[in-house]
């Protein structure tokens, strides 16, 4: 980043912590309960579940608790914009699991918890599935997504859908991550007026804001990754093969997975938990030769560090001098945890010559085309969302196009030998990064996330800050956990650590040996100033 840029950074972050520093909340039941619930602020999974079985609280009134948060902070207030819909029935099936709970029928670590689901992920209830897009406004889904299925099954209460970068950043090529056309422009809580990342965007900021326990968003490459920085929260991108895609709206069916968000990794770790599962209807990109765990609670080990042989590309060292010092300091801690830190130029590993690019363009048709001729939405094609976004331009395009959407509708089939090349050269760069990974005897990789937030932008898009060490794990169907690194002028900076295909368990261990010697999970100044404010 160049320096005027940060000299502006700056600027733009001192002046907006003044706005928040003036900011109460409008009286009101949301009010009363950021007084009554200033205990459930930052609330752990862990902590929930014991306070639910010791029936100090229960699954309706955490229910209540994260609702009257969304009214207060993301409807009124801030306006962070980050929840596009809340489910009327949340409270009611707050109340099944509490009885249940009473009756003695637990389903395991998620009952009774509050759950944020992003807009692109199909329910079977009251709520819409509209990947944020008045084009498909009203379309109700007829099926659970697999992955929602699981999440019931679990206990978990499903509270609302998340806003989301429209079409999951897959319109236009300089659009403003975070905004959709139904639900307008997420905010980053830490500052209002820079980027929440994309396009899971809403799923973050509505776990770092405090409006749920846990949430879910999907990544085709960096989806989860860079709103997990931007917005000071973890986010786990899963081996593309780990949690089902059925029922959510796709882009690549090479690259797409779903993955949650926790405020810890431990968080993080118990959601992704009951969203694995083998699913018939969606041909995994990776398989495992061993049984997929159920639980990766229990590879939360603060020694897992030890022995541990973690790779940095150089380059990431050399960009800017505030990145640089916070990953010099992570550096440090992970090699006072027992790891050996190795150079390796591992980022070049991702350049396919374009490859990408054509091969989400024509899997995207192809995908999109499938979801829509089956969905409840009265578009059935993506020619049908041109023709319907070129009609109401000024509602669903007020300030960038839909280029990525003509482009990909331009694109033959999948039989064609244009996308074959394509998917061969992605396909290359697992081979590539195993290689690495074997020569090299590394355990992950790792790197910053992102710089630091940019500013919304909704005329000239989104500023790149040329890191993304998340990169190979996304084009390589690989995992990646994204988690706090610190804050620079006060805007959140997360470390992506990479592994190979199924090294979950692994990336786990060592994302929580990190997290429990750089404590660096630092919650929006806000919630601190209602909780204050309310005493």
């Amino acid at each position: 980043m160049k320096r005027r840029n940060f000299i502006q950074l700056a600027s733009a972050t001192s002046l907006s912590y003044v706005a928040f520093s003036n900011f109460s909340c409008k009286p009101g039941a949301g009010n009363k309960a950021a007084s009554e619930g200033s205990d459930l602020l930052e609330i752990s999974v862990a902590e929930i579940q014991k306070r639910m079985k010791s029936g100090s609280l229960t699954s309706k009134q955490l229910t209540q608790f994260y609702l009257d948060q969304i009214e207060t902070l993301d409807k009124n207030g801030p306006q962070l914009h980050a929840i596009i819909e809340t489910n009327p029935d949340a409270i009611s099936i707050a109340e099944t699991l509490d009885q249940e709970r009473k009756n003695g029928k637990v389903h395991g670590p998620m009952h009774g918890i509050p759950i944020i689901i992003k807009d692109n992920i199909d329910t079977a209830d009251k709520m819409q599935t509209t990947a944020g897009s008045i084009a498909l406004a009203g379309n109700i889904a007829s099926k659970d997504a697999f992955v929602v299925q699981k999440m019931r099954d679990a206990g978990a209460v499903i509270i609302g859908k998340a806003n989301l970068s429209e079409w999951a950043n897959f319109r236009s090529t300089r659009s403003s991550s975070g905004w959709s056309s139904r639900g307008g422009q997420t905010k980053n809580p830490y500052v209002l007026d820079r980027s929440p990342c994309g396009s899971s965007s809403g799923s973050a900021v509505a776990v770092a804001a405090n409006l749920c326990a846990v949430a879910v968003g999907t990544e085709t490459n960096g989806s989860i990754a860079c709103p997990a920085s931007m917005n000071g929260v973890v986010g786990i991108k899963p081996t593309v093969g780990l949690v089902s895609r059925s029922g959510i709206i796709p882009i690549s069916k090479t690259q797409d997975t779903a993955g949650p968000f926790g405020r810890t990794v431990a968080d993080a770790a118990a959601l992704l938990g009951i969203m694995t599962g083998t699913d018939p209807a969606d041909p995994a990109r990776h398989t495992s030769k061993e049984p997929t765990p159920t639980d990766f609670t229990k590879f939360l080990d603060t020694n897992a560090l030890k022995g541990k042989r973690i790779g940095i590309d150089p380059k990431f060292l050399k960009d800017h001098e505030g990145i640089d010092a916070l990953l010099k300091k992570a550096l440090d801690q992970l090699r006072s945890q027992g790891a050996t830190i190795v150079e390796v130029d591992y980022m070049k590993t991702q350049q396919t010559d374009g490859a990408e690019s054509a091969l989400l363009e024509f899997e995207f048709k192809d995908g999109v085309n499938q979801y829509l001729s089956k969905s409840n939405a009265k578009i059935k094609s993506l020619e049908g969302l041109i023709a319907f976004n070129s009609s109401n331009e000024a509602k669903a395009m007020p300030d960038f196009k839909q280029e990525l959407f003509e482009t990909s509708q331009a694109r033959k089939d999948l039989e064609s030998a244009d996308y074959k090349a394509a998917l061969g050269k992605i396909t290359h760069v697992e081979e590539l990064l195993n290689t690495l990974f074997e020569k090299e005897k590394l355990d992950a990789l790792c790197g910053p996330a992102t710089g630091a937030p940019w500013c919304i932008d909704p005329i000239n898009g989104d500023f790149w800050t040329g890191y993304g060490a998340y990169g190979p794990a996304a084009v390589s169907g690989f995992p990646s956990i994204t988690l706090p690194m610190g804050n620079l002028s006060e805007l959140p900076v997360g470390i992506s650590f990479l592994g190979k295909a199924y090294s979950e368990p692994a990336l786990i261990g060592i994302a929580y040996a990190y997290e429990q010697v750089s404590k660096n999970r630092v919650a929006p100044k806000f919630l601190k100033t209602i909780e204050r404010k309310e005493e």
